[in-house]
């Protein structure tokens, strides 16, 4: 057989189902001298058949099977690397694709200049309702060739290995191979590859296809997805640990800050989404997990963060675990702590006392956020709804509390008007929010989704009440809290299933779930689906201008 050009790894463990999809998109490739390994950690499904089928329908096709399974990534990747024969190597997992261009993209970057590795876009795909995306676009939006990570350090945020194709030359001069016994292997193997590449280059186009599953039960979830475990955790700082060693002893120490603040605005800031949900136990487990190495990282690390990531953290640290979950909801989306507390110097501060440390001081403080002055559209309100009681038909009582920390809202009762939009008309519900204390204000909502109108087509999809609050002729939209846990009802609404659940990821806001039932799901929807195609439409427009 003639040496191939490229030898692409596809290592898959008990995922006979979508095996077959992998290789194929590696057989459709545009450059056809491959080699595709199929890395078997020892399946004990029908992995193997589908294995030695494709072996036996393409001649590029190996299968490689392991004597035992390793119960991670590394030691297949690395028993297929041994008897890859190509001068280039790529790596796919058997639940993802490449595009069809993905191999040609990339050599040709290998053959344009003598580099290390080459690497492109990573385009993800969510599998429950099949949106795409590019991971980390701000790193690959433009065609460059770098010489060193130090040119970039905001790539280690890049940490996929599954999107590079390595000069083999490059890895067996510094005996690079997947470290084996550890999750999270990709982190220190690309860690490595970065800093000891001597050059290398990166192409805008995609070639990766990552399917993603973000809300697949606890058993069919990827290692990065298993969040609630606390070896999950274990794991992925020890992996840190790792890291922080090779770059001390490579001589990288400078990327130390950059480093740092990759794992606090990723792999920290991952976590901090999830606990709302976590009881009280897992909590106190989490921060004596991580607090010994958040003590370990550079101060610039954390000065880089947002003031509401660095809040959340800090109360970590402190072990206000109750407020620390307090503080993640709504990350991200401008929601104001419960309450705010003033020192004597003017500083302002997160929660309800004045932070005992000079540290915590510095991280609890958030004057700079300006909630006193900032224009009233982007002011920090919290709403949360503080009891649900089903009401007749697909009606809901909601009891809804408005926390105003900096006092930004006029003593006395306030206008308020709850919104959602499925299928993009607006549903209304006014109702009044009466003060009760300083900065606390509360209100009940009558919220009917059966008076929601529809498009006659129907409407797919979720939707989430907001809250606006008018003040001087400005409006401010917020989020609105729900409780994390409450009994979810399904009911009917003309041509639709409508569920209203608790959202049980991200905030944490109430959630409404439209489905389409009858002709409306199985006629009416698909045929304004395929009228609705670019190609009808640029038909209809020709049509149109014709009658002119």
């Amino acid at each position: 057989m003639s040496t191939p050009d490229v030898t692409v790894t596809v290592i898959v463990y008990n995922d006979a189902e979508r095996l077959t999809r992998a290789v194929d998109s590696v057989r459709r490739q545009t450059h056809a001298n491959v080699e595709i390994i199929i890395s078997d950690d020892h399946s004990t499904d029908g992995t193997p058949e589908v294995a030695r089928r494709l072996a036996a329908q393409d001649p590029r096709v190996r299968h490689l099977r392991l004597e035992r399974n390793s119960g991670g990534c590394s030691v297949p990747r690395n028993r297929a690397l041994d008897i890859a024969r190509a001068p280039y190597l790529m790596f796919l997992d058997s639940d993802d694709e490449l595009p069809d261009d993905a191999v040609a993209l990339l050599l040709a970057a290998h053959r344009e200049r003598e580099i290390d590795f080459a690497m492109g876009a990573v385009q993800r795909v969510r599998v429950d309702n099949g949106r795409r995306s590019t991971w980390m676009p701000h790193l690959v939006a433009e065609r460059r060739t770098l010489d060193g990570i130090a040119a970039d350090p905001r790539l280690l945020f890049e940490h996929l290995s599954t999107s590079k194709m390595y000069a083999r030359a490059f890895l067996d001069r510094h005996g690079l191979r997947f470290p084996e016994g550890i999750h999270y292997e990709d982190q220190l193997f690309s860690a490595r590859a970065y800093c000891l590449a001597k050059r290398f280059t990166i192409v805008p186009e995609p070639v990766y296809r990552w399917y993603v599953a973000p809300y697949a039960t606890s058993e069919a979830a990827s290692i990065s997805n298993q969040r609630h475990k606390l070896a999950n955790v274990r794991d992925r700082i020890h992996v840190q640990h790792l890291i922080d060693a090779f770059l001390a002893e490579s001589g990288h120490e400078s990327l130390r800050e950059d480093k740092d603040y990759k794992f606090l605005k990723h792999d920290f800031r991952m976590y901090a989404g999830d606990l709302p949900y976590r009881d009280e136990a897992w909590l106190s487990s989490f921060a004596d997990l991580v607090t010994p190495y958040l003590d370990t990282l550079t101060p610039g690390a954390f000065a880089r963060l947002p003031r509401a990531e660095r809040v959340v953290l800090q109360l970590i640290r402190d072990r206000r675990l109750p407020e620390a979950r307090l503080a993640a909801r709504g990350l991200g989306h401008g929601v104001g702590p419960r309450q705010i507390t003033t020192d004597g110097e003017g500083s302002t501060y997160w929660g309800d006392r004045i932070p005992a440390s000079a540290w915590a001081r510095r991280e609890l403080d958030i004057s700079d956020l300006d909630l006193e002055t900032r224009p009233f559209p982007s002011a920090q309100f919290r709403h949360e709804i503080t009891e649900i009681t089903r009401g007749p038909g697909a009606s809901v009582d909601l009891a809804i509390r408005t926390y105003d920390p900096a006092l930004r809202l006029p003593v006395g009762p306030r206008r308020a008007t709850l919104l959602i939009a499925p299928g993009g008309h607006r549903l209304h519900v006014h109702f009044r929010l009466s003060p009760v204390s300083p900065g606390v204000f509360e209100g009940h909502a009558h919220l009917d989704l059966g008076a929601a109108l529809l498009p006659f087509y129907g409407f797919s999809g979720v939707r989430h009440p907001l809250l606006r609050l008018q003040h001087q002729g400005v409006s401010h939209t917020g989020l609105l809290l729900a409780p994390l846990t409450f009994p979810a009802f399904t009911t009917q609404v003309p041509h639709h299933h409508l569920t209203l659940e608790p959202e049980g990821h991200n905030p944490g806001r109430l959630q409404a779930r439209w489905e389409p039932t009858g002709a409306t799901a199985s006629l009416i929807r698909p045929t304004v689906r395929r009228l609705a195609r670019p190609r009808v439409k640029r038909a209809a427009r020709l049509v149109a201008s014709a009658l002119k």
